[in-house]
């Protein structure tokens, strides 16, 4: 391959994979305009995270799921199961917050297992078990609730969804930590990506000049700090974003940097050739499975505690943002495809969507029919490179 054929094949990539970002941008500067800088404000932005945080951590469990050509149309209802444990727990039986949350992510494993061992073990379609477990689920959530709202009464498991860490470091007017902590985002960032470089010349790949990689973490450097200065000057950090952070952080080191997550790639890109070269096809589908309810279990702490209560109907259609996050970041529907990082600025397009359309007044019907045109034309948009790429 020619240095100029190798250059045209590297933007070609970039800006095919970089295409989300750009439309995410597009996206923000769009409803900043129409909403006449409101979306931008510093306590919409803080709760634009808080409210959308279950559903960016139900996506990065679902975007694996995808990864692996499964899917999981149970989460919702684990969400509202997990939640009305907690809940009850510290309601009826004056159950520690913190015991009742560990119990709530347990519950959320162990029906992960339950649907691990039926898809891996026994064969059954994903989609089948899971819409089963959609149905048990939520009428297990019916009888703990016994059909009615349960309020949290604990003001420390308020504080998992609605709480800030802030005035730690000062700050005339804005949180200093908060700068502080996406400051040290930033730099982890830089280091990850020089590392990544040096990693592909290493081997002889082609990568992007000197000038170019520069400035890319310029960019998302400023836009993470710009982000960071808005909460800065309202509340501070919210403690839902740090176990958001975390999640992120920690899912993205898995699938790119663990042998589980290369395995997963493996049985969604071609499971026969996975099977042949000795992958635990059973065991990494088993594990799939529990991973994701656990991080249901997650979410389901966290949106109980930001709603305040147990509600019978928690939950409902949360399976649906979170694959339409997946598939909008640029999950593949065959499988084999996708990344945490594609899964979450998926799940914030749709949220700043949600949010954007809510300042104007659009009703809920017709935001409604707009994600679904958003997930439509996304996963049309990847069928057209998948044939586009199987012509040349």
């Amino acid at each position: 391959m020619s240095e100029t054929s190798g250059l045209v094949s590297l933007v070609t990539r970039n800006l095919r994979q970089s295409g989300i970002y750009i439309a995410f941008v597009a996206i923000v500067v769009l409803f900043s305009i129409i909403t006449n800088g409101v979306l931008l404000d510093p306590q919409n932005l803080t709760n634009l995270v808080m409210q959308y945080s279950y559903i960016l951590i139900l996506a990065i469990g679902m975007v694996i799921v995808i990864i692996a050509g499964h899917i999981d149309l149970s989460v919702g209802s684990v969400v509202a199961l997990t939640g009305a444990v907690s809940v009850t727990l510290m309601f009826d039986y004056n159950a520690p917050w913190y015991l009742a949350a560990l119990v709530a992510l347990l519950v959320g494993a162990l029906i992960g297992a339950w649907h691990g061992f039926w898809v891996a073990f026994v064969g059954i379609p994903a989609f089948i078990t899971t819409l089963a477990g959609m149905l048990i689920f939520r009428g297990a959530t019916l009888v703990v609730l016994s059909n009615t709202s349960t309020s949290v009464n604990d003001p420390t498991y308020k504080k998992i969804a609605g709480g800030f860490l802030n005035g730690l470091f000062g700050g005339d007017g804005y949180d200093a930590f908060t700068l502080f902590v996406f400051a040290a985002l930033v730099v982890a960032f830089a280091v990850m990506q020089w590392r990544a470089r040096q990693g592909r010349l290493a081997y002889h790949q082609t990568v992007e000049s000197m000038p170019l990689f520069i400035a890319k973490i310029l960019v998302v450097g400023i836009v993470i700090m710009a982000f960071a200065w808005k909460i800065a000057n309202d509340r501070g950090l919210p403690i839902v974003l740090i176990i958001l952070g975390t999640l992120i952080v920690l899912y993205a080191v898995i699938t790119k940097r663990t042998v589980f997550g290369r395995h997963v790639y493996a049985i969604g890109g071609n499971l026969a050739a996975a099977q042949l070269s000795g992958v635990k096809v059973k065991k990494v589908n088993f594990m799939i499975f529990v991973n994701m309810s656990f991080l249901a279990g997650i979410a389901g702490v966290v949106f109980s505690s930001r709603s305040g209560s147990a509600q019978p109907a928690a939950g409902n259609m949360f399976e649906l943002d979170a694959i339409a996050a997946c598939f909008i970041g640029g999950a593949a529907v065959t499988g084999g495809i996708g990344t945490v990082a594609g899964a979450m600025v998926g799940g914030l397009i749709m949220a700043v969507m949600s949010n954007g359309m809510s300042i104007l007044g659009v009703d809920q019907s017709y935001q409604q029919i707009v994600k679904g045109l958003i997930l439509l034309l996304a996963v049309a948009f990847d069928v057209y490179n998948k044939r586009r790429a199987g012509t040349r």
